[in-house]
């Protein structure tokens, strides 16, 4: 969920950066043979994902009692032959621009920046300040999320684990990261979709023989402070973080069902505790193991793993979950061969994103949610980063130009991105946006990662134009109110539907695709 009011700052950790790494290189002749075999799967992925999101839409609608009258299917551009799988003739933005630039003086939205984007051409089709840092709040996500699809397995489990402690009756709670782990009992829903249950940790102990007299939980996977600066202890109480510990329970709520629950200031030593009445043993019998002394050592005696990782990311973007964004953030260190801290998740993100080509400069990251109000990113990276999942592969703008297997590939991997984002007026964080007459133009008809801090206001995603085209945009507002901000925002973003496609003036696309 996003947060409305952060401000101040916890511990830094002292662990030395290394420098910007350097860009991938391009593939080779052998590997760009590759993107033969995979063009038509980027070709149909891309012409159907905004209809699937308009047929979605009229669905809940119908479920929830809407009137909107439902949105017509998309026109998709025809694909007449593997080698040009997208309708790459330029845009004209001229009219979205105009009503852009007025948009961009009203007073609710502050001072804004933004970036929109033909992802087909690889041009610019507005820009406001899109090269200046600014706080983007859960927009973060989308960095955090493109990342984890671009450096791990999309089937990747995390694991929670009971194991025999090192004396009699001891036995040690320990995971690699799945905060995920449900506390409710088995027949009933659990908050995150698929994920593992306490009870058949339980079960597992039981069918053992295990007759444990005492719980030690260890928090050892995970390293540094477990608040990020920018944080306030008082979003715990509120329910939009907890203390980032590797074994918790429901994300760390204290009403497992709950989205807004508070949530628990010792995530992990309440965890051990449930574990604990559930064996009927006194809380008493829990201790948490000192993480750099770590008591994860013997046997294996229950072990339950996490969702696979898309549908984490699933969650983790829908419904702009900062818990779970923390913890992806810590896989993604992980996989750099980085410290499972806040520093070595902000620095493989960066590492990340720049080895496929993005362009990372001015990204300053305290933490993988956007729960920090120290976080900077510019909106043509974030624009970029759709652009990139959107995809362009064969010529663009009538000129002759050599497929790039590196670039297409990216696309592979970050397209899953795209059916991630909430769809406007219809589901996650958009459900009750574009719903007033300026932006309802854009309901089933885009989707996007919302961003909520106290003065920021962001909105990052992609539109279906009216003739079928698909643009990509980011806005970050700042300096102004959420409650007043968010309408103009999605009238802004609806005003990209009137991008037609003629003789264009647009500008080459430098912003890292």
């Amino acid at each position: 969920m996003d947060d409305p009011d952060a401000s101040s700052g916890a511990p830094s950790e002292d662990e030395a950066g290394p420098g910007d790494p350097a860009p991938a290189r391009r593939g080779s002749p052998q590997r760009r043979l590759m993107v033969l075999a995979i063009v038509v799967v980027l070709a149909v992925l891309g012409a159907t994902s905004i209809a699937v999101g308009a047929r979605y839409v009229q669905g809940y609608q119908a479920s929830r009692g809407f009137t909107v009258d439902p949105a017509p299917e998309p026109v998709v551009p025809p694909i007449e032959a593997p080698a040009v799988p997208w309708d790459d003739s330029p845009l004209d933005g001229s009219r979205a621009a105009a009503a852009l630039d007025e948009l961009a003086e009203d007073p609710a939205l502050g001072s804004l920046a933004g970036h929109v984007s033909d992802p087909y051409t690889r041009t610019v089709l507005w820009a406001r300040d899109p090269a200046t840092p600014r706080t983007p709040a859960s927009a973060t996500k989308i960095l955090t999320a493109a990342a984890a699809l671009l450096a791990l397995p999309a089937d990747q489990r995390i694991s929670t684990r009971v194991l025999a402690g090192s004396s009699p009756g001891e036995i040690i709670l320990a995971s690699e990261g799945d905060v995920t782990l449900a506390s409710s009992p088995v027949g009933t829903a659990t908050y995150y979709e698929g994920a593992a249950r306490l009870d058949d940790l339980v079960a597992q102990l039981e069918a053992a023989g295990a007759e444990p007299s005492s719980i030690v939980v260890d928090t050892s996977s995970f390293t540094g402070p477990a608040m990020a600066r920018g944080w306030e202890d008082a979003s715990i109480v509120e329910g939009y973080i907890t203390p980032m510990e590797p074994v918790m329970l429901d994300g760390g709520r204290i009403i497992a069902a709950e989205p807004e629950s508070p949530r628990h200031a010792e995530p992990a030593l309440a965890a051990g505790q449930q574990l604990a009445e559930r064996l009927g043993l006194p809380s008493e019998a829990v201790s948490v193991a000192d993480a750099d002394d770590p008591a994860a050592v013997g046997r294996v005696l229950a072990e339950v793993g996490s969702a696979p990782l898309l549908t984490r990311l699933r969650q983790l973007v829908h419904e702009s979950d900062n818990v779970l964004a923390e913890a992806v953030g810590r896989e993604i260190a992980i996989a750099e061969g980085e410290p499972p801290s806040f520093r070595g998740v902000a620095r493989a993100i960066r590492t990340v994103l720049a080895r496929n080509g993005f362009i990372t400069e001015g990204l300053d990251l305290e933490d993988a949610s956007g729960l920090s109000t120290s976080n900077r990113i510019t909106v043509a990276l974030l624009d970029s980063v759709l652009s990139a999942a959107v995809g362009t592969v064969g010529p663009a703008s009538g000129e002759a130009r050599e497929t790039d297997s590196a670039a297409a590939l990216r696309t592979v991997r970050l397209r899953p991105l795209l059916d991630l984002l909430p769809v406007a007026s219809g589901s996650g964080t958009l459900a009750e946006r574009f719903s007033g007459a300026a932006g309802s133009d854009g309901a089933g008809w885009i989707r996007a990662k919302t961003g909520t801090l106290d003065g920021v206001s962001a909105l990052v995603g992609y539109a279906a134009t009216t003739n079928g085209r698909i643009v990509t945009f980011a806005f970050i507002s700042t300096g102004s109110n959420a409650f007043e901000a968010r309408p103009v925002l999605d009238a802004a973003a609806a005003r990209l539907r009137d991008i037609v496609g003629t003789e264009s003036t647009a500008t080459p696309d430098d912003g890292g695709n």
